[in-house]
């Protein structure tokens, strides 16, 4: 397994249901955006409320369990790398409608634990080895 120093973790809701598709060499790949929320009060004691998106991708069978058993409003905890555009080598800046900046952060999904509990149960994770799994990393 190659060692993995950009890592990242969160816990969020998903925004949309994950969508899946598959490589040319028939490898699964399921996307699926994820809203994590903060708040803090600042120096005046106001609350502060910020979400950050992160546009999730999983990979093989990951991939197949995160499609079949997500859907929006699910909460998950995911852990990751991430990836940075190609360009600039920093998250994707765009402009919204509203004209104001927003950034996107991408990230390849290493393992996810799915945190809504079915019936009491415990919550489930669904991880893979990069190598084992074919993850292009």
């Amino acid at each position: 397994m190659s060692k993995q120093y950009n890592k990242t973790m969160f816990i969020g809701h998903l925004g949309t249901d994950p969508e899946m598709r598959y490589t040319p060499s028939g490898n699964p790949v399921t996307s699926f955006n994820v809203a994590n929320n903060d708040q803090y009060a600042n120096d005046k004691g106001e609350v502060i409320k910020t979400t950050t998106w992160f546009r999730c991708t999983a990979w093989g069978k990951q991939a197949e369990v995160c499609n079949q058993y997500l859907h929006k409003g699910s909460k998950v905890l995911i852990e990751g790398c991430l990836t940075p555009d190609k360009a600039t080598g920093h998250p994707r800046i765009w402009l919204r409608q509203d004209g104001t900046a927003t950034a996107d952060y991408e990230l390849k999904v290493s393992e996810i634990h799915f945190l809504d509990s079915k019936n009491g149960s415990e919550p489930s994770v669904a991880q893979i080895d990069p190598v084992e799994d074919g993850v292009p990393y």
